[in-house]
């Protein structure tokens, strides 16, 4: 009923230890006695020179203590316990309260789409902000960063020609205008997500055509977008896939063609 264990109730009654001042009150309640009843005891006790006198051995002996300074003992033990794990757990919550706020710095991730334009931040550092003022995007694992703005484009610290990514600057911000619209006024964000793959077939597209090589348009991503769109409007998944087995025949067409006219 008090919740401790019968090694401690033997160590009581063995007089090899004595209860605190909790499980006193609690013993009392128990039995339905006072406090005075529990802790009256009708042997005496010896107190003064005449117990030195009359007991030789009492020098050599250790002074015994009264059931009321055990528990004033006891009762110090249990405080300077308490007051002791409570101290070391303060220590360790600051510990990891510090640790928490030096690592969310570091570690920070987010995802924020609003009028002002799409922010996003990984794990690692990479973040990603495509707004009015361009796109600027940062990857820390490769250490690369692309910034494309009024100003020109630059990767890598290196301007590019204007001419050139104007046409992507404007079809990337046209998209993801598109993408909130649709988003914010017709909660289409799915699947009107599908819309980037639009961004790296258009930069494909011009690149092969400035370079006049079909190899380097991106028909993957084009087959990906057909079969999203087949799936997600017509339920088609299936037969859909076999879109990506015509992968093969387009670089293989492809390839042939340049054979030839080289």
């Amino acid at each position: 009923k008090l919740g401790i264990s019968r090694q401690a109730v033997s160590k009581w009654e063995r007089a090899e230890a004595s209860p605190d001042t909790d499980n006193l009150i609690l013993l009392a309640r128990l039995y339905h006695v006072s406090l005075d009843e529990l802790l009256r005891t009708d042997e005496e006790i010896p107190i003064g020179e005449e117990n030195n006198t009359e007991c030789p051995e009492a020098e050599s002996m250790p002074e015994e203590k009264t059931v009321s300074e055990e528990t004033d003992v006891l009762r110090e033990e249990k405080s300077f316990d308490k007051e002791g794990v409570s101290e070391e757990k303060n220590i360790s919550e600051e510990r990891g309260t510090a640790n928490e706020e030096a690592g969310s710095e570091e570690n920070e991730e987010y995802v924020n789409v609003s009028l002002k334009g799409v922010h996003i931040k990984d794990k690692d550092g990479s973040e990603v902000h495509v707004g009015w003022d361009g796109i600027h995007v940062e990857d820390k694992k490769k250490g690369d960063d692309v910034h494309i703005d009024k100003k020109g484009v630059y990767v890598n610290g290196e301007k590019y020609e204007k001419g050139y990514f104007f046409y992507h600057w404007n079809f990337a911000g046209f998209i993801c205008i598109l993408y909130l619209v649709i988003g914010l006024f017709f909660h289409a964000w799915h699947p009107g997500w599908i819309l980037f793959l639009l961004v790296p077939l258009w930069y494909s597209f011009v690149s092969s055509v400035r370079k006049r090589n079909a190899n380097i348009f991106a028909y993957p991503i084009l087959v990906t977008l057909l079969y999203m769109c087949a799936g997600f409007f017509f339920n088609a998944w299936h037969p859909g896939w076999v879109l990506y087995l015509s992968i093969p025949i387009y670089y293989s067409f492809v390839s042939s063609h340049r054979r030839k006219g080289d």
